[in-house]
């Protein structure tokens, strides 16, 4: 993490998340990164859509393989702002995402290093370096507002 160039693109999920947010949607945003450049985006959109799987990570995913023209992603970042869930994860590891960054953990969805921690399972075919924590302040804290506004 302390590489020459590193540069964290968490602020730019974290907008997604506000977006999110602002449709009525859980805030949660996703990035797709090749070579320190933005190749794909996705916000949580599956009120809006009417779409069970349209999860921030998967709208990045697919847009991310149709602008590469390639369903594997080799050599590509994900950084989205919530702990991915078990769909997420096992579309991670499908689309052979290199390294995923998530801001915030999640003990009641998540499937990374909660509940069903898909990449430690000896089934998953390729596991990613993960990087959890950045900005989790920030992202549990849009989180806890966007439910609490709820009750």
């Amino acid at each position: 993490m302390n590489e020459a160039g590193f540069r964290s693109f968490m602020g730019r999920a974290l907008s997604l998340a506000r977006e999110a947010a602002a449709a009525g949607e859980v805030p949660v945003g996703a990035l797709v990164v090749k070579d320190g450049q933005v190749i794909a985006q996705g916000r949580n959109g599956p009120r809006e859509s009417h779409d069970p799987t349209a999860h921030a990570e998967i709208l990045a995913i697919r847009r991310a393989a149709k602008r590469l023209g390639d369903e594997r992603l080799t050599g590509c970042d994900l950084w989205v702002t919530l702990e991915p869930c078990a769909m997420c994860a096992g579309a991670i590891s499908h689309a052979r995402i290199a390294r995923l960054y998530y801001a915030a953990s999640d003990p009641k969805g998540g499937a990374v290093e909660h509940g069903a921690r898909i990449f430690d399972q000896p089934q998953c075919l390729h596991r990613p370096q993960v990087y959890s924590g950045m900005s989790e302040a920030e992202a549990a804290a849009l989180l806890r507002d966007f439910f609490r506004e709820r009750r």
